[in-house]
């Protein structure tokens, strides 16, 4: 009996052992789990301390000497972790011009004229990790948005977006340095934005965007109002990029509302773009676009399809700029109308529904310290749109100019010579050639 109590009592002794030695070792692996923890904390708090002091010397050499706004704004910004900031920025700008038209009567009896051009507002900036960007634009003739979309970073190379935002098509963000853009702008090729979602990959050398976009930012015929309150169709030609909104009939004018609404839907973009030389002062981007989607009518009902295919090139040397680009599109329509009609700044006009146009644009970025003024661009920006359905002559466009930058104030200064182009006494809709037009613009603003 005793030898039983007794091997009983050795093996509870040895099960109480196992046990206790199971709970050192728990011990010791919570331990061990808990200095990685504090390792892992105190280097993040010690790269957070190098930062502050990088940023806080910075601060004090930016204050011995003379500053930027460009530098302050960057010291300003790494002072936050932009993934958590949940603030908004609001900035915006006031813009003016002055016109002188050779192909206007009373603006050459005047010596030109003095008008306001846009005050606009922008809300850019994070919620918790949904990016948030968006502007909206008062004209003297239009209220419209310009854009407006959530984002979202899904790695440091991939970037979603899904709004109103930029088509990704030829070069971008602009094909143009003036403010008067290329010709393809006109098109509904250049700075377009449409309602849908769009994918940016951007690794290194290379860019990859693809997008879907269900319609133009006005909604087409599915929409009852305006940015402003119109009526439909009143409304239609109330935005800021060119869209098809008819396909124009025999006979019918230039200008006039069409009587055979067209818009835009779901069409896809893909754009790939290479840089030889990336991150170097001397880069050559490559790169090549295309376009496809489907025409509706006034009722939904599919009237046709359309397409678009770009190449282009952009080189940065030192400090000069070269855009090269050259496109392909056509609207292909059931009814076989070589004539579209489209909307933008609060009028109609006509293109061809079928054309290759060219861009060529060179521009040199001159820094100087004239009081106020940081920067002068001189530029030259060409287009030709050429090979149109309808009958229709070339339009072409030379915009010769400079960019002035002076702190908040920039300052468009441009001599446009052009025939057959939208803003510059014609239409792209001509089957005559009239002549050159010139105008003489200066578009200044200030922006915050």
């Amino acid at each position: 009996m005793a030898c039983v109590m007794s091997a009983a009592s050795a093996s509870e002794g040895q099960d109480e052992a196992d046990m206790l030695k199971e709970q050192i070792d728990r011990m010791q692996q919570q331990l061990l789990e808990m200095q990685q923890q504090l390792d892992e904390l105190r280097a993040e708090r010690e790269e957070e301390e190098e930062k502050r002091k990088e940023v806080e010397s910075r601060l004090a050499e930016v204050e011995e000497g003379d500053a930027d706004q460009e530098q302050v704004k960057e010291i300003a910004a790494e002072t936050y972790d932009e993934k958590k900031a949940t603030e908004i920025d609001v900035g915006g700008a006031v813009r003016f011009q002055y016109v002188l038209e050779d192909y206007n009567d009373l603006s050459k009896d005047n010596n030109g004229t003095f008008e306001m051009d846009t005050v606009r507002l922008n809300f850019d900036g994070t919620v918790g990790d949904v990016i948030l960007s968006a502007e909206w634009r008062w004209y003297q003739y239009m209220n419209v948005i310009h854009h407006a979309w959530a984002g979202y970073d899904f790695s440091d190379s991939l970037q979603g977006q899904i709004g109103v935002n930029q088509v990704p098509f030829g070069v971008t963000p602009y094909n143009s340095h003036s403010f008067f853009f290329s010709s393809n702008y006109y098109l509904g090729l250049e700075d377009d934005y449409d309602f849908g979602a769009k994918l940016i990959y951007d690794e290194g050398p290379l860019n990859v965007q693809g997008a879907f976009y269900w319609n133009d930012e006005l909604g087409s015929s599915d929409s009852y109002l305006g940015f402003d309150g119109g009526d439909f169709p009143d409304f239609l030609n109330d935005r800021y990029s060119y869209d098809i909104v008819g396909v124009r009939e025999p006979g019918e004018g230039t200008f006039a509302t069409p009587s055979n609404f067209a818009f835009d839907s779901n069409v896809a973009n893909g754009r790939v773009a290479y840089t030889l030389g990336h991150g170097t002062d001397y880069s050559t981007e490559l790169g090549f676009s295309a376009q496809y989607g489907d025409v509706k009518g006034g009722s939904a009902d599919g009237i046709g399809s359309q397409s678009a295919f770009a190449a282009h090139l952009v080189g940065n040397y030192g400090p000069w700029n070269l855009q090269l680009q050259a496109t392909e599109y056509e609207y292909d329509m059931d009814n076989g109308s070589g004539r579209m009609a489209v909307g933008a700044y609060d009028f109609f006009d006509t293109i061809a529904a079928e054309a290759t146009s060219y861009t060529g644009n060179v521009a040199y970025s001159l820094p100087v310290n004239w009081g106020p003024v940081s920067n002068l661009t001189f530029y030259n920006d060409y287009s030709l749109v050429t090979d149109k359905s309808g009958g229709l002559e070339d339009t072409w466009m030379n915009v010769s100019g400079v960019a002035v930058t002076s702190g908040g104030l920039y300052t468009y200064i441009d001599l446009i010579l052009a025939e057959n182009q939208p803003f510059i006494g014609g239409s792209m809709d001509s089957t005559t050639e009239p002549g050159t037009n010139t105008r003489f613009n200066i578009n200044f603003g200030y922006y915050f």
